[in-house]
């Protein structure tokens, strides 16, 4: 089959398919970084039991296969309550986000915790001795500084799990992966098909890469200007 005639007929399903990529992207990191801020939190807080919660969910999800992780969330939360006789199911769309939103936190977690230790410890000193509380120096001073740092790498993150919804797309996940396969089933045109799919990450990701870099030369120039 002509790759013209392959890109016509393939190109509203993997439309159709990356706005499901991107939507489920998009919301799991949204997820995400309020629980990576969370977790970030108790990771360093002076709790041992918050402490030791925070790093065993680390543990377990840098620890697990996004795969083991997905199947655990589909298949594996549902059966148990429904143990206890509660009708309960999770659609493909929604065991997704939550999955990625599972998976992407706990490396955010580790992100944010980089970029506040990365602030030199004087400024919470300074702002405790000034009357803060440490939630409030925590908050006001230490905080959107660390975020700032963290900028690049939240982007890269992103760009993580836009791929990592290919791996979802088992659960028939409707992504562009899930699409190109559907096609694929019907014309058996494989090598065509995936090499578009190919192309549409690859575009995709080299503009969050270069929004990414553009980003980090500003944080870089804003540091050097203010010294």
């Amino acid at each position: 089959m002509n790759f013209l005639v392959v890109l016509k007929e393939v190109h509203p399903l993997l439309v159709r398919g990356m706005v499901v990529t991107l939507e489920t992207t998009l919301l799991a990191l949204i997820f995400a970084v309020v629980l990576g801020l969370l977790t970030c939190i108790m990771r360093i807080s002076r709790f041992v039991l918050m402490r030791g919660v925070a790093q065993a969910y680390i543990a377990v999800i840098r620890g697990t296969p996004l795969l083991v992780q997905t199947f655990f969330i589909y298949f594996g939360v549902p059966q148990l309550i429904q143990s206890f006789g509660i009708d309960f199911r999770l659609t493909a769309f929604t065991a997704g986000v939550i999955t990625l939103s599972l998976n992407a936190g706990a490396y955010l977690a580790e992100i944010f915790r980089g970029g506040i230790l990365a602030i030199d410890s004087g400024q919470m000193e300074a702002a405790r001795s000034l009357g803060m509380s440490y939630g409030r120096a925590m908050y006001r001073v230490v905080l959107p500084q660390a975020l700032r740092i963290s900028i690049p790498s939240l982007v890269n993150q992103f760009i993580i799990s836009l791929k990592d919804t290919s791996i979802i797309s088992v659960i028939s996940l409707a992504d562009i992966c899930y699409e190109a396969k559907i096609y694929i089933g019907r014309t058996m045109q494989s090598f065509t098909t995936w090499t578009l799919v190919g192309l549409v990450y690859l575009v995709i990701i080299l503009v969050l890469s270069h929004i990414s870099n553009q980003i980090e030369k500003k944080l870089n120039y804003g540091r050097k200007s203010s010294r």
